[in-house]
């Protein structure tokens, strides 16, 4: 595309068609052209194009808005679902959790993006099976594998919300980089969004408490319950609607943590052999320290995506090669203790799933270190680097759909 647009630099019309064919590419590519473009009317034109800011608040169009309402509203209902027809909680939750922020958020993009009636067909297709089926799984609570599958239920539902995301432009890794950067920044606008909520429920609370009325009850069964529903939908709406809000506070946490987050993982490294704690033998350890492992390698990932996005830092390559290598040896501890464990107490469900996403993410994680590595000796860039993150998330999706669908026929539903 570099080359299209140099030759095609004075032709306003097939610069609007390249940008309108990938506009995520082209504004990558335009942005590393600009500076030896740089005189030029039609290039500067592009330029501020491609890169205006208004520090007005967008609400978006009235459909869009009215579409965010009403699913919020549906998502909310859906909520109350259990309360509304009687149905016991502790079956509905664990299993459609997913299902009350992924829909709504894939028809969000579905209507947003246009999206092909193909692709509008596959995505809440494979959502209906998935609701279906796991609906129909034994209710058994002490199920291993009815677990797993809760568990994992709601990746599947996030890489079909992928799909609905990136459009027409599915291959394009590009657009698969935008998509974990918006999973970034929609973190951030949910967790403000939640702060807000939370404020605003201390002085609601206590201004009726003021005056004697206790609407504790009604206000978490009602008013929390559709806030917390709406939390995603808005978010998203807020991210798309005004990226402004967020695409300048998303790079600076990834900035600041990942750092933390090096020092951190070191000084806990040392702090387990000085405790004399070990995965080995200590189940619930073991678990936390894989929450931990997803954790960083969701920072790393983050990180790199948004880097590729602004101006490539040194300091900052080198910060995400050695907590990718630090990472690297907290998933190979995670991953000994886990092989330890199948060979002193056998095989079950958990462990099985436990080792195959430690391997998978092992892979991953050496792919993603080899490529920094390779950035900080100037035999690739951050962008090759957020390709071979993107390129491996599949890997991710198949062995999800292993666990969900295979695991409870395999191990007999225990």
């Amino acid at each position: 595309m570099k080359e299209e647009i140099l030759t095609h630099l004075n032709d306003p019309r097939h610069l609007e068609k390249l940008y309108r064919t990938n506009k995520a590419g082209f504004k990558q590519e335009f942005s590393g052209l600009y500076p030896q473009l740089s005189g030029n009317v039609l290039a500067e034109f592009w330029q501020e194009r491609l890169h205006y800011e208004s520090d007005a608040i967008s609400w978006g169009s009235r459909k869009e808005f009215l579409f965010v309402v009403l699913a919020s509203l549906l998502a909310g209902i859906l909520a109350k679902t259990p309360s509304i027809f009687g149905l016991n909680e502790e079956f509905f939750y664990p299993r459609n959790i997913g299902f009350l922020v992924f829909p709504f958020l894939a028809a969000y993009f579905a209507w947003r993006n246009k999206l092909a009636g193909s692709k509008i067909a596959f995505v809440f297709g494979v959502m209906v099976v998935c609701l279906l089926y796991i609906n129909s799984l034994p209710n058994s609570p002490t199920s291993d594998t009815l677990i797993l599958a809760c568990i994992h239920l709601p990746l599947l539902l996030w890489v079909m919300l992928g799909v609905s995301f990136t459009g027409q432009d599915l291959k394009d890794y590009r657009k698969r980089l935008d998509f974990l950067r918006f999973n970034g920044d929609l973190a951030v606008m949910s967790a403000m969004l939640v702060i807000a909520g939370v404020m605003m429920t201390g002085i609601t609370l206590g201004l009726f408490e003021l005056i004697g009325l206790k609407i504790e009850q009604f206000y978490t069964q009602y008013v929390v319950v559709f806030g917390a529903a709406a939390v995603p939908i808005l978010a998203t709406y807020l991210t798309q609607t005004n990226p402004q809000l967020v695409n300048k506070v998303s790079p600076v946490i990834a900035k600041i943590f990942s750092p933390l987050v090096l020092v951190m993982l070191i000084i806990y490294l040392g702090a387990i052999i000085y405790s004399g704690k070990d995965p080995y033998n200590d189940r619930e350890f073991l678990m936390l320290f894989n929450v931990l492992l997803v954790g960083v390698m969701a920072l790393i990932f983050f990180s790199v995506a948004e880097t590729s996005a602004q101006e490539k830092s040194a300091w900052g390559t080198w910060v995400l090669l050695l907590l990718s290598v630090v990472t690297v040896v907290v998933n190979g501890i995670a991953l000994s203790a886990i092989s330890f464990r199948i060979s002193e107490w056998g095989i079950t469900p958990n462990r099985v799933a436990v080792l195959g996403a430690n391997v998978l993410m092992l892979v991953h994680l050496l792919l993603v270190t080899v490529m920094l590595f390779k950035t900080i000796t100037k035999k690739a860039d951050i962008p090759q680097v957020g390709r071979a993150i993107v390129l491996y998330l599949p890997v991710y999706f198949i062995w999800t759909a292993i666990v969900v669908f295979l695991f409870p026929v395999l191990f007999g539903f225990k």
